[in-house]
């Protein structure tokens, strides 16, 4: 396009990096680089700062390091090695959690580390969004929240492992519920094995999540928010929520509830996830959201990238893919094809 974006952002997702040698997939069908990942997300580094616009702000998908790390005692050194990597002249990076973050580390330990982005530095402007969500008690675990990088525009991190037996302790209410959740659908003895083969109740497994009602009823009136004052959101979580945009195996336990508020609120115009390492993309019929699932790091072979580079204008998103990120136009959709569902 000839006119300058309003602003651009970076995108990356499952660099899940592990000082160890290459290896496989649970099922071996596919090639994992551990230490490789990190090279890739250095030539993304580089590809963003040395851009004529720089990016604004860089969306980290989650997987950030493999859990391969937590047998070996080296979760905190491949988190510094990474993070030392992002810190090389990057932006602001909102770091999004995925299961592999939370292989390494409990989800109180998370909290108070780098990679919550619900703990700004002091002098945020008021308006940033990054408080906690509204209505939450005081010790929630909960890590979810809002920012506006350009008058207009507003995007949404949402906790995919809100409901989830990973970082929580077996002892607590949170574990239980989230247990009462998968036994509904998968008896297996091992919980990342799932219940069928085919069709979407794969996804109730170990590995993935869900929403709890706080983190919903919270996006609701966030949503609500911004039907208001008639800005573009776009939400992004690890886990993808739209079926047609990800394998089954890799959705949201209750994706259903999370696009059900999608589809009321008019001004939701993207939703970007990682977790499917393939990547994927649909765009709804009914809303005109479009589900952007960005593959992984992880099994991108060395000679080859993994990122986008997205820039946005004042009616639609440019994506420009690197590797095995495909470029894509993104319009954004007009509120009149939005309905209630």
């Amino acid at each position: 396009m000839d006119e300058p974006p309003l602003f651009t952002f970076g995108v990356i997702a499952d660099i899940q990096y592990a000082d160890i040698d290459d290896g496989y997939n649970f099922t071996r069908t596919r090639r994992r680089y551990y230490r490789g990942s990190l090279r890739l997300l250095t030539n993304a580094r580089r590809s963003w700062s040395e851009s004529g616009v720089k990016p604004e702000f860089i969306l980290q998908l989650g997987d950030i390091i493999d859990g391969f790390n937590k047998g070996r005692d080296s979760s905190d050194r491949a988190l510094d090695a990474v993070l030392t990597e992002f810190g090389c002249g990057l932006p602001e990076v909102h770091h999004v959690w995925g299961n592999h973050e939370l292989y390494n580390f409990s989800r109180a330990a998370l909290l108070r580390s780098r990679l919550n982005g619900t703990a700004r530095p002091s002098g945020a402007p008021a308006d940033d969004g990054t408080a906690r969500p509204s209505g939450a008690p005081a010790d929630s675990q909960l890590c979810a929240y809002h920012f506006s990088p350009f008058p207009g525009f507003r995007f949404v991190v949402l906790d995919a492992y809100d409901v989830s037996l990973l970082g929580r302790e077996t002892s607590s209410d949170q574990y239980s519920d989230a247990m009462a959740v998968i036994k509904q659908h998968n008896n297996n003895e091992d919980l990342n094995c799932p219940p069928v083969f085919v069709g979407q109740l794969q996804r109730f497994t170990m590995f993935n999540g869900g929403f709890g009602k706080q983190q919903l009823d919270w996006l609701e009136s966030v949503l609500s928010t911004a039907d208001d004052k008639q800005e573009r959101v776009t939400i992004v979580s690890h886990l993808p929520v739209h079926p047609w945009s990800t394998a089954d195996i890799c959705l949201a336990w209750n994706f259903d509830e999370l696009l059900a508020i999608i589809r009321c609120h008019g001004s939701v115009v993207c939703f970007m996830a990682g977790h499917d390492h393939d990547g994927g993309y649909y765009q709804d019929e009914g809303t005109g959201v479009h589900h952007v699932t960005f593959p992984g790091v992880i099994e991108t072979p060395p000679d080859s990238d993994a990122f986008g580079t997205v820039s946005v204008y004042k009616d639609q998103m440019v994506l420009k893919g690197y590797g095995r990120v495909t470029d894509r136009v993104l319009p954004f959709p007009s509120s009149s094809k939005r309905h209630a569902s």
